[in-house]
């Protein structure tokens, strides 16, 4: 996880120049280090009858290797937006994503090819993310058979390691997705994203279709996958009490920009802006929690004065 928890968060409108996006989440690498992912000035417009919209306006931040960083607003903040220009799902309208060195913002589909395996994605949806006609293995295995990784009998023993790395039994092998609850598939959708042995996972409110229980359980397996790889998480979400247990730092969006950034737990404890309060406020309301309440969400969540 990166460090910097004590450091004091950075207001985005008044840090640096007025108006301008912070370029450098508090505890991360300082300027004169290499961020294993960069980010600058990134924008990402879509046409629109109106003309262009721009969804993502000049974000900036860095992850370090083997860091943490979560992206945090409300729906159409431009979170999932932001997500598919790092994988290059989409292509930036200017701005620069530097991976390890490389500018790859720009860069055209041939010299792109052998990056993408770099950083990988989760989806949001477990029941749309899946194809329904290929089993649990064969989903798994489809991005080494794509990168022509090993022959078919190599690329089916690793999908089943990874599969059993996520914990699902042998007997998933063979089962198609509908066969699988919610959160047995995003266990499947983690393995295929770890198939190509990615530095950088980017997850898109990768949680956020499951229940609590499942959520805890998907959390803490990713947790325990950085410890064994190293591997850098970029989570989008809107959740904060989620974010709270799987980031150190914290970049907060509204509107298409960073409003604030800094060390998640002093952002949740005494957050800068008035968005970041109101969405701290709406992030988790412990009456609609089914099951058993997890203390450290309603923590998250609980009125300044009164957390213990």
């Amino acid at each position: 996880m990166t460090g910097g928890a004590e450091s004091t968060p950075r207001n985005a409108a008044t840090d640096g120049r007025a108006g301008d996006p912070v370029a450098e989440p508090a505890g991360v690498p300082a300027a004169g280090s290499a961020p294993f992912l960069g980010v600058e000035d990134l924008v990402v417009e879509y046409p629109t009858a109106q003309g262009p919209f721009r969804a993502v306006d000049r974000v900036s931040f860095r992850l370090p290797r083997g860091g943490s960083l979560a992206v945090v607003g409300e729906s159409g903040c431009g979170k999932s937006t932001l997500a598919r220009a790092l994988v290059r799902l989409l292509k930036p309208t200017s701005g620069r994503i530097v991976l390890d060195g490389t500018d790859i913002a720009t860069l055209p589909e041939r010299r792109l090819r052998p990056l993408r395996r770099r950083v990988q994605m989760v989806f949001q949806d477990p029941y749309g993310s899946l194809d329904p006609h290929l089993t649990a293995q064969q989903i798994v295995a489809e991005p080494l058979r794509l990168s022509g990784t090993g022959d078919r009998a190599e690329r089916a023993r690793r999908a089943a390691e990874l599969l059993d790395r996520v914990g699902l039994p042998s007997s998933a092998l063979h089962r198609r997705p509908p066969e699988f609850s919610g959160g047995q598939r995003q266990r499947i959708g983690i393995a295929r994203a770890l198939a190509s042995r990615p530095d950088v996972l980017v997850c898109d409110e990768a949680t956020s279709a499951l229940d609590v229980s499942v959520q805890a359980q998907v959390l803490d397996l990713l947790r325990e996958l950085q410890a064994e790889t190293g591997i850098a998480y970029l989570f989008i979400a809107h959740n904060l009490g989620v974010v709270r247990e799987i980031s150190a730092e914290v970049v907060v969006m509204h509107a298409g920009r960073v409003v604030e950034t800094g060390p998640t737990a002093a952002v949740l404890a005494a957050p800068a802006e008035p968005y970041t309060r109101a969405l701290r406020r709406a992030a988790l309301d412990p009456t609609a929690i089914r099951g058993v309440k997890p203390r450290h969400l309603l923590a998250a969540t609980a009125p300044e004065g009164t957390r213990t």
